[in-house]
């Protein structure tokens, strides 16, 4: 009968967290404001990351928009083999982040978060921001400057010191898609800031 009593309790706070990593996209991932309204705990998240890695809260949601349009499962689309049947995935990517194996690795050991997760919010907010200063240390590149951090984020460090995107027209407009995401988070945020500003220093 205790343990029926201590299941009862325990269960909802399992049910609970296990939500929280893998919570349910959006409804409208176009406005800031409204993400954060229905996803509480992703601003405390992003403004976290944000504070640690020296980059900011628009940049770091504007890169996660263009890769997941924040989906926690999200996975590259499968290759067509005889342009019927299903083949792999061309990358190993996953996650709010689009992470791949190698990359997820060298973030966890390089912060010490050995159990991050590409399907937790979170940890793929504090991944991004994670890239976003390598990418300042090793490409030189403003950590606000979210067009350049996504083709950095894109064709990773080395690709991007090489100028790899300069061959891919259609990168170049993705990455201006995402500069252009950036600032509209950043005036959406600017006008709803201060509302979750409060629940984070006050009840988080």
């Amino acid at each position: 009968m205790r343990r029926l009593e201590i299941l009862r309790w325990v269960m909802p706070v399992i049910v609970l967290a296990l939500a929280g990593c893998t919570a349910k996209q959006p409804a409208d991932i176009s406005n800031v404001c409204e993400i954060f309204k229905e996803q509480r705990s992703w601003y405390k998240a992003s403004s976290k990351a944000a504070s640690r890695w020296g980059t900011t809260v628009p940049v770091i949601m504007a890169i996660m928009h263009q890769e997941s349009s924040f989906r926690a499962k999200a996975k590259p689309p499968r290759k067509k083999i005889l342009w019927i049947f299903p083949g792999p995935r061309p990358a190993s990517a996953k996650g709010y982040a689009q992470a791949i194996d190698g990359t997820w690795d060298n973030y966890r050991e390089s912060s010490g978060r050995w159990g991050a997760d590409r399907n937790n919010f979170k940890d793929a907010a504090d991944f991004i921001g994670w890239y976003i200063d390598q990418s300042a240390r090793k490409n030189g590149l403003a950590k606000t400057d979210a067009e350049k951090l996504y083709l950095s984020y894109h064709e990773g460090q080395g690709g991007y010191a090489k100028g790899s995107y300069q061959s891919k027209p259609w990168l170049i407009k993705v990455a201006s898609k995402v500069g252009k995401q950036a600032d509209a988070y950043a005036g959406q945020l600017a006008g709803c800031e201060r509302r979750f500003k409060k629940r984070f220093f006050g009840l988080f």
